[in-house]
């Protein structure tokens, strides 16, 4: 039995998606299961299950029966902290795989503190001796979507200079990771993923201003005017407005570059940028 832990999310619901239209049985663990079952329709090949990362012990009963484990959980403070008690309930509950999504970066000194617990996660679910699979995406192109109301007002704004940014769709990191719980062969290993292109701020106000008709300009601010911005214009509490800016300037120190894992996993090339812009364009040209 595969078992999603962040069903409700990005990238975990586009591989329950997936993994139903494959007809493949899956258990998704949700803290609120009616919203979940809502949202997967009449599909006879997913059960749903409440359960809640806080609590280790509605975890070990979510996990009975399961022999994989997808384990993505929204960014937050407590991601680590819970993150390391789905591990250790998937260990005693006899699970023999995880596919977890981590980031490029998760290192013990990594710049970035979310990575930062990325990597100590890692370590524990390496102890357990658990098959692990360890997906690293770039930045997600849905996350551009939240710069769509000032975008749609001619403006992206940003503090990552003419850094190039890999972008990727989570649709395909979804298929990677239904390949890997679905081929033996593909799982125990390490997949960074990227689009098929990596742009710069500057060339994505461009592209933007191509496809929606109407001037974008790029403002740079500095790492501190940024973090204001984030915090008075988008509202973010402080942890993920640092985040947001820990993840730019890292661009900049680490200059990212596209690779071909997608094409090479999944035997297509990977969705583009333009394609996904397009996709979404009305939320780009819409005006309050």
């Amino acid at each position: 039995m595969i078992t999603i832990m962040g069903a409700t999310g990005a990238t975990g619901g586009a591989l329950l998606r997936r993994l139903t239209e494959l007809d493949v049985p899956c258990r998704a663990i949700s803290r609120t299961p009616d919203t979940l079952r809502a949202a997967t329709g009449a599909s006879t090949s997913v059960e749903v299950v409440c359960a809640d990362a806080a609590d280790p012990r509605t975890l070990r009963d979510a996990l009975k029966g399961s022999t994989q484990l997808f384990l993505a959980m929204a960014n937050s403070p407590r991601q680590a902290e819970l993150e390391t008690n789905a591990i250790d309930a998937a260990a005693a509950c006899g699970v023999q795989h995880v596919v977890k999504l981590s980031a490029p970066a998760a290192e013990p000194a990594s710049p970035v503190a979310i990575s930062r617990g990325h990597w100590r996660v890692e370590e524990r679910l390496a102890a357990t001796g658990m098959t692990a699979t360890l997906l690293r995406p770039y930045a997600f192109m849905h996350k551009l979507l939240l710069n769509a109301p000032a975008a749609a007002q001619g403006v992206l704004i940003g503090a990552m200079r003419d850094a190039p940014c890999n972008y990727i769709d989570v649709r395909d990191i979804a298929d990677v990771a239904a390949e890997t719980l679905l081929l033996p062969g593909l799982a125990g290993a390490e997949y960074t993923l990227t689009g098929p292109q990596a742009y710069s701020h500057s060339e994505l106000a461009r592209l933007l201003g191509e496809l929606t008709g109407r001037p974008v300009r790029h403002i740079n601010l500095s790492p501190d005017e940024f973090h204001s911005h984030l915090l008075a214009t988008a509202h973010m509490p402080p942890w993920l407005a640092g985040h947001v800016v820990e993840i730019q300037q890292l661009a900049i120190a680490r200059p990212e570059s596209p690779n071909d894992t997608i094409e090479t996993v999944l035997g297509r090339p990977a969705r583009t940028l333009h394609d996904f812009l397009r996709e979404h364009l009305h939320a780009f040209t819409a005006t309050t």
